[in-house]
Parts: structure tokens; sequence; C-alpha cells
């Protein structure tokens, strides 16, 4: 049984339709209730497949429920094995309604992912390499990405140069409907619901010291009013102390924060009970090997973004914020 959360239906449901099937075994599926008809139209896909090659429909099924109905299917004993995407309280949840049965559970819970830039960048590599990826890694999927980048660290001589480059780029960002508009650089979110919660944030990092340096709200977008945007935001002088710094918030939001030194990048990049992925920008071995040994994560990317996860490597994270994993030899 899979829970495929609400980013990536797509993937997230293929994914596990494909290895369950290629182990012999059957699958349900519990998409997220804001992708059910998404999931649906994906799982009819798969199983037109398995018809057209005279397998049975019935290996695939899916199933659309609120969460007090999802307590009797994770705790069935019919169940086999679990996978759940999503936040550690709901997995907690599910975890105790599996242990009922003693169903074995494989989780993801989600990052705050930090991406490391370090002095030797010269301000050309800076604006013309590592820019492009930063802003890819941020504001991909409109920011809801388990492993974008949520938080950017950086050395002081990188901070100054990044600061005006992020503030240029993100303030320049299109927002608006991409299947109407081919110039359009970032799409809506899945749900509105977050919204009120995010701008509080913002406002409470505001108060204890953080520049707001564009976005900050949601988006009435003129063409489309009921669509739930949120400007692209940029929130520089982020410290680990504020709110907006240690939740997942999974929204086309920057933080922008300053370290001192590669130890002290560390020390930030480790300041969050999230430990997915992480990304470090260098030339200097020493101090990659730095970053990557100590910054506490399942998977760290050395002068890119997710370069693990587009080769198919073993995907998940350290064992606080990950109990098994996905892809890879064993995946």
């Amino acid at each position: 049984m899979t829970f495929p959360n609400n980013s990536y239906p797509f993937h997230n449901a293929l994914s596990p339709i494909i290895s369950t099937l290629f182990t012999g075994s059957a699958l349900l599926l519990k998409p997220s209730e804001q992708t059910a008809f998404s999931t649906s139209y994906f799982v009819s896909i798969a199983r037109s497949a398995l018809s057209a090659c005279g397998h049975s429909t019935n290996l695939i099924q899916s199933l659309t429920c609120w969460p007090n109905t999802a307590n009797h299917l994770t705790s069935h004993p019919g169940i086999s094995h679990i996978t759940f995407i999503g936040s550690r309280p709901v997995a907690h949840a599910v975890c105790t309604s599996a242990a009922k049965s003693l169903t074995p559970v494989c989780v993801e819970l989600g990052g705050k992912d930090p991406a490391v830039v370090l002095d030797d960048l010269s301000a050309q590599e800076l604006e013309h390499r590592v820019l492009p990826i930063l802003m890819k890694g941020i504001f991909v999927s409109s920011g809801q990405n388990c492993i974008g980048i949520e938080r950017v660290i950086a050395t002081p001589a990188a901070y100054s140069t990044l600061l005006p480059l992020l503030k240029a780029r993100i303030k320049n960002l299109r927002v608006g409907c991409p299947l109407e508009d081919d110039a359009i650089d970032m799409g809506a979110c899945i749900s509105s619901a977050r919204f009120p919660h995010l701008e509080s944030l913002i406002r409470s990092a505001v108060i204890d010291g953080a520049e707001l340096l564009a976005g900050g709200t949601r988006y009435t977008h003129p063409k489309h009013p009921k669509g739930h945007y949120f400007t692209p935001t940029l929130l520089a002088n982020a410290t680990p102390d504020m709110a907006i710094a240690q939740e997942e918030l999974f929204a086309p939001i920057c933080l922008l924060m300053r370290a001192s030194t590669t130890a002290h990048a560390v020390e930030l990049a480790n300041s969050t009970s999230y430990a997915l992925g992480a990304s470090v920008f260098s030339h200097i071995k020493e101090h990659i090997e730095r970053c990557v040994s100590g910054i506490r994560a399942g998977m760290v990317a050395v002068n890119d973004f997710g370069a693990f996860y587009a080769t198919g490597m073993p995907f998940g994270g350290a064992p606080s914020r990950s109990r098994g994993g996905g892809a890879g030899g064993s995946g």
C-alpha cells in the first residue's frame, strides 16, 4: 500500500506501481484528496497496460478517502507493506495504526533542504552558474518539492554577491498558467489552505529582523482570481531562531542566511530537525568534504541540485526523517 502525496502525483503513483508489479505483488494507492482525479487517471493508464498484456487489472487499486477511513486500511492484516510520503505527525498516526497488525512502514517525511554557497566562487560563477541552479531548486513546481531548496546559506562574500542577484531574479518571476502562456515562470500551488500560515510566518520573520525583499503574500491573478497563487518570495537575513527557518514551507519562498565560515554554514544547515537533502557549491575539496560529511542529510549534491535524484541513486533522508528509502538497486 502506498500514500503518494500531493506533489508529483504522476511520479509518486507510477513509481510504486512499477516497483510493486515487478516484485509480483498487487498495490493499493491512497492518494491525497487534492490529487484524487489525476491519480485515478494515472491508475487507469497502468490498468489499461495490464489489460493489454493479459494481466488482471485488479492488481492495482486506488481508493480516495478521509483519514479516519485510512486507519482501517493501515491497520488491516491483509496489507503486507506501507509506503508513506508526508508530514511527521501523519506518519506517526500511520505507523501507530500499522503497528496493530505489525505491518512494516517506509516513510519519507519532507525536508528543509539547505544549499551552502562558499566564498571561493567568483562573482561571475555565482551569477551565471550557481544562481540558475538555486532558482530551479527553490521554485521548481512552485516550491512544492520535498527536496527543494528552502534555505540558501552563504558565507560573507557569496552572500553579498547573491543578495542583489536573487532579489532581481525573484522579483521578475512571472506567475500564471503555463498552459496558456509559454512566458510564465511559475504556476499555482496545489491549495491555498496554508497561505494564511505562510503569510503569518513571513510577518513574524520580518518582526524578528528578516528583510522581505520580494513577495510575501498570496497573489490574485487578474485572469484566474480563484487560482492558488503565491508571490515568489525572498527573505534575507533569516536566522535559525525564526519559526520560518524551522518549518517545511513547501512554497515558493527563499530564505537567505548568512554564515561566517564553512563550519558555521554546516552548523546552520543542521539547525533544523529535517535531514533529507542538501547542496554545496565550492571548488575547494577540503571545504566540500567538510560539508558533505558534516551536513546531516541522506543525500548531498555537489555544485548542483538534486543530481542524486535525477540519476536514479538511492533516495531517502537521514534516520531522523526517513525510514527505508526508494530508487537505487534496492529501492
